[in-house]
């Protein structure tokens, strides 16, 4: 049986590292400290809405990272085209997260999948649901591509993406549990990993993301997790409840 992960996804502002809710920076945090003993993976995304002034902020926090960390690390957040995969790769990104440009030209997915692999080319698919019906957003959460998740789920699995980081815009910095309606929803129907993020408060919410979701890796970006000790506690609590997670 292929062990769960539990990622940290980090989210960067104009380069300051903040919480976020509905994907609006919500709070901002003094320190960038995370203890990765524990964690699995490490998810760093630009969220910053003038991107022209904080890419080379953002460039240089990869950098760091893959200095520091010795867990994979995605990078994502405004990517625009293949040469801007290649520099972050270069940097010490492990894997690229890319959303907007994936629906402006899907095609890409496959390209980037042929020249780095599947495993490096991780979708985001940022989700909203309208009229009983759940459907990707582009452009920070704030165009909806008209397309239904499940849909754009199946046709980028298709292209040749390795995984999926599943965010819910309602559920984002809730703390109320993961959207697992819509997590089911996607990995009951497709064969690649699947990160999902947005909502998690409590230790349950990973289990329940698992369990109930379907999840391969369950992410949060509350602060107070990135602990080497809550990491850890959170990881025993999960293997208590029969999920198998890497512990040493």
């Amino acid at each position: 049986m292929l062990r769960k992960r539990l990622v940290a996804v980090l989210t960067f502002n104009e380069g300051v590292l903040c919480r976020t809710k509905q994907f609006e920076p919500d709070y901002r945090y003094t320190q960038n400290f995370i203890d990765n003993k524990f964690i699995d993976e490490i998810i760093l995304l630009d969220i910053s809405r003038n991107r022209n002034h904080s890419k080379e902020k953002f460039y240089e926090i990869v950098t760091r990272f893959a200095e520091k960390c010795f867990v994979p690390i995605t990078v994502g957040g405004g990517i625009e085209n293949v040469s801007e995969v290649e520099k972050l790769l270069r940097l010490g990104a492990d894997k690229i997260s890319i959303n907007t440009i994936a629906h402006k030209n899907p095609e890409v997915v496959s390209q980037l999948a042929e020249i780095y692999g599947a495993q490096c080319i991780v979708i985001s698919i940022d989700s909203k649901k309208e009229n009983d019906n759940y459907y990707s957003f582009i452009d920070n959460g704030k165009l909806n591509t008209g397309i239904k998740v499940i849909d754009w789920a199946r046709r980028i699995e298709e292209l040749g993406a390795g995984e999926i980081l599943l965010n819910s815009i309602e559920k984002d910095g809730s703390l109320e549990g993961y959207d697992n309606e819509l997590n089911s929803l996607v990995t009951r129907d497709v064969n690649i990993p699947t990160i999902v993020c947005g909502g998690a408060g409590k230790w349950k919410d990973f289990v329940d993301g698992i369990n109930i979701g379907g999840a391969s890796a369950v992410g949060t970006t509350n602060i107070y997790h990135f602990t080497e000790t809550s990491i850890k506690s959170a990881k025993k609590y999960m293997a208590k409840k029969s999920i198998e997670v890497r512990l040493d």
